[in-house]
């Protein structure tokens, strides 16, 4: 008869045949198998009931009573090759329990597809960096950044997904644009303080949109107005909060929009707002004990912050230009700015212009062609004018200057 045993038995075995030489007591036995005396008892006396066998293990080649049974394992399988190939353990559980009503844990799932050789685990590089902490409070420092990835896969045009994830609750506002622009910046920035408040700081990269060595853009400008703190990250991995975020969003939502069969922005924006971001941070945020200390906007008209704004200067005939438009300031309740001032205009976002001189707003026309410069009449000199009387002494320039130069040309 062949036994099969593994090193932890084969141990045993010498052990019991010390104990039968009676070189070990039971006591000093048990103590060097790291087990009680009392299952010290129970080894030898299945070894004296049946010898060199007694000593392997009884569950040896019997199935475990907790494994997952065969034909969901082949179900899994198949779900797995037919439709989520390129999901993650987690979400694919996810899916399973959702749309097939197969509950196992992501562990298990693992296995199952490790055993039929279908797991491709991601590649995680050693940190090389020093933890940061997070922040103590809700709204204390937000971190920013777009994503730019083919989200559609082809069913639609290419955009970005903007991310705002709060650095102390992991709760997330997202929202898709054609690109990370200035005007969808400020465009999301508006709609973040309108939901949740004004935060206390905002942690982005050194994009043009959000940083200019040689000026401020408008996106400083438009923070420093609601005395928003603007930082930025020298490396991706500063702000590896947000980064790991888009890695999520690029796996669960691409998934979900593939689902959905979701292929336009609006239909995106819809999504997020109705289902996927509310769903994502009840899953992910924990935002029950941290105080929110984000500052409210009431009482701050939020279209004159988040909008484009420069200064002109006021012509002679009180015209302005932008972007080669000739804009004609007229008469209103409030006086027109002199000739050679400087007045505020802002272009809000749905796209109206407001003009603005010592915090008052000014009416204006739109011209479609360049005004008519109005002709000057001639002025007629007076008759003691220096050119009229060239011969006169420049010195004196009186009437009675003009009677003695008469006076003598007469004599002469």
């Amino acid at each position: 008869m062949h036994l099969t045993m593994n090193t932890k038995e084969r141990e045993r075995l010498k052990v019991m045949h010390r104990i039968a030489n009676n070189e070990l007591t039971i006591a000093n036995a048990a103590r060097s198998l790291s087990v009680s005396e009392r299952q010290m008892y129970r080894i030898l006396l299945r070894y004296h009931d049946e010898g060199d066998a007694g000593i392997i293990h009884k569950s040896r080649g019997i199935p475990s009573p907790h494994r997952t049974e065969t034909h969901i394992r082949k179900q899994v399988t198949d779900v797995f090759r037919q439709k989520y190939r390129d999901y993650g353990a987690t979400l694919f559980a996810e899916k399973l329990e959702e749309h097939h009503q197969i509950i196992l844990s992501s562990r298990t799932i693992t296995r199952i597809l490790k055993s039929e050789h279908l797991y491709v685990p991601l590649r995680y590089r050693k940190p090389h960096r020093k933890k940061r902490d997070r922040r103590a409070c809700i709204g204390e420092l937000v971190q920013f950044d777009g994503s730019d990835h083919k989200w559609f896969e082809g069913r639609g045009a290419e955009c970005c997904l903007l991310v705002a994830i709060d650095d102390a609750s992991n709760r997330v506002m997202l929202r898709f644009a054609p690109s990370e622009s200035t005007e969808s910046v400020l465009s999301f920035w508006r709609a973040y303080c309108t939901a949740y408040g004004i935060p206390c700081a905002i942690y982005t990269d050194h994009g043009s949109v959000y940083y200019d060595s040689k000026g401020i853009t408008e996106y400083q400008r438009a923070m420093d107005d609601v005395n928003v703190e603007c930082m930025y990250a020298h490396s991706p991995q500063a702000k590896g909060r947000v980064e790991r975020s888009n890695r999520t969003h690029q796996d669960r939502l691409l998934k979900a929009l593939r689902e959905h069969n979701i292929s336009t922005i609006e239909q995106a924006n819809h999504f997020l707002e109705t289902s996927y971001q509310q769903l994502h941070n009840a899953r992910f945020a924990a935002t029950q004990a941290i105080q929110d200390i984000h500052r409210t906007a009431d009482g701050i008209d939020l279209d004159a912050v988040f909008c484009f704004r420069t200064t002109r200067c006021v012509n002679n005939d009180f015209t302005i230009t932008l972007n080669s438009q000739f804009i004609q300031l007229n008469n209103g309740d409030t006086p027109l700015p002199p000739p050679r001032s400087k007045v505020c205009v802002k272009r809000y976002l749905d796209g109206t212009l407001h003009i603005l001189w010592n915090n008052y707003e000014l009416n204006f026309t739109l011209l479609n062609h360049k005004p008519i410069k109005q002709p000057r009449l001639p002025m007629k000199p007076k008759p003691n004018h220096p050119w009229r009387s060239k011969w006169i002494n420049p010195t004196v320039k009186t009437k009675d200057s003009v009677e003695i130069f008469k006076t003598n040309s007469l004599s002469s």
